[in-house]
């Protein structure tokens, strides 16, 4: 694991600051303001602080042992940065086609400017107005798309309802509807008050069950007890279930999955279930494999009755391949975020068998919520975060 993450360091490092100071600083700044201005110093402060803090970030929220107030110091502006820097490079890119047409137009209403006068020159020079406008308009555009972003997350996840017919359910069970909500993510910028947002959205609801497919928190049970505190008050009819994602593993899955009894809820791990007119099974993440806690789909599935309906909670889609060879009715997943910020949207599209909504595999359909909360940057574009009611329905109803 160390060999990974040195190797990716001595990848990434050196582009993510070039990136930065060759490309992105010598375009909004050095291309914009007067050298020694103040201008210039305080842009350049900024594309200083912003990676360094992002570094902090990053590094903070796994390998240093800091408090959460701390983290929270170090993670809003750290994150956000990425966000920023993210848009900034595609607006920056964007106007470069923007550079030769305003340029040309310029050239045709205005007086030639020399760029490096011999003497001082009152006038704003072609290319530093041309600079300014590209710069300012790209910087414009970044900012309000990670704004825009930001508070997409902060507001909490809508309601998506979705109805899913089911060839053996019975009369009895149609209609019965399941409130998935998947990575919440809750951590130093996630905290108590986004929890009770989720909470309320779920319970305004009225679902018949709960299932919480996994990556809850982004941090242990010691810091993020308080955080969770609100999601005890979730309520529905037959309960709430769970299952483990990717990031409870880096958390402290055991520990966790004890916290949710505390709170009420009923974990399955690669274990099921039987309710009102079909099965319920949940299998632990892949994650869980380096743990010796993976999946196991013959635990939690081998000797079911199959004229029932098997609805398989399973964090990753991936998971998808063994629900069809065990005869599952309906998989429930998350862990993609449906990419949570364009145009990440096209790498989880690629990476995920489903990135988001209902899709078949032979007898077995597969739904994916794109999640409640987010990791990494608080920010959301092109991704709406989700919470889904699935209304199971008979066939024969």
């Amino acid at each position: 694991m160390r060999i990974v993450v040195a190797v990716v360091a001595i990848l990434i490092v050196p582009l993510f600051g070039g990136l930065h100071y060759w490309y992105l600083w010598r375009r909004l700044i050095a291309g914009t303001t007067v050298p020694g201005s103040p201008w210039r110093r305080a842009g350049t402060a900024v594309f200083v602080a912003g990676p360094l803090l992002s570094i902090a970030a990053l590094v903070g929220d796994r390998a240093l042992d800091l408090p959460i107030g701390v983290k929270r110091v170090l993670e809003w502006p750290g994150y956000l940065w990425l966000a920023i820097f993210l848009y900034l490079l595609l607006a920056t890119l964007a106007s470069e086609s923007l550079r030769p047409v305003l340029s040309w137009w310029l050239a045709r209403r205005t007086p030639v400017v020399p760029d490096a006068p011999s003497e001082p020159d009152p006038r704003l020079s072609r290319r530093m107005f041309v600079s300014r406008v590209a710069g300012g308009a790209a910087a414009a555009v970044a900012l309000g798309t990670v704004g825009y972003g930001t508070r997409a997350v902060l507001k909490g996840p809508s309601v998506k309802r979705v109805t899913v017919p089911l060839a053996k359910l019975p009369r009895s069970a149609h209609g019965f509807r399941i409130a998935v909500v998947s990575d919440i993510h809750l951590s130093a910028l996630l905290g108590r008050g986004f929890a009770q947002r989720v909470t309320d959205t779920i319970n305004a609801t009225q679902a018949d069950l709960i299932a919480v497919v996994g990556d809850l928190v982004d941090g242990d049970v010691d810091e993020l007890s308080n955080a969770v505190e609100p999601l005890r008050g979730l309520s529905s009819r037959h309960g709430t279930f769970y299952v483990t994602g990717n990031h409870e593993y880096y958390s402290g899955a055991d520990q966790w999955v004890e916290k949710v009894q505390e709170l009420g809820w009923r974990p399955l791990a690669n274990a099921r279930t039987a309710l009102p007119g079909f099965d319920l099974a949940g299998v632990n993440d892949l994650q869980g494999e380096a743990y010796g806690e993976g999946p196991d789909f013959g635990a939690a599935l081998g000797d079911r009755d199959t004229t029932r309906t098997a609805v398989l909670l399973a964090h990753q889609p991936v998971m998808i391949e063994d629900a069809v060879r065990y005869g599952v009715d309906l998989q429930l997943s998350g862990h993609t975020h449906g990419g949570q910020m364009w145009p990440a949207t096209y790498i989880a599209a690629a990476a995920n068998p489903t990135n988001a909504g209902l899709e078949r595999y032979g007898d077995t359909q597969l739904y994916v919520s794109r999640g409640a909360g987010a990791w990494g940057p608080p920010v959301r574009v092109g991704a709406p975060s989700d919470i889904t009611v699935i209304e199971l329905a008979a066939k024969q109803a």
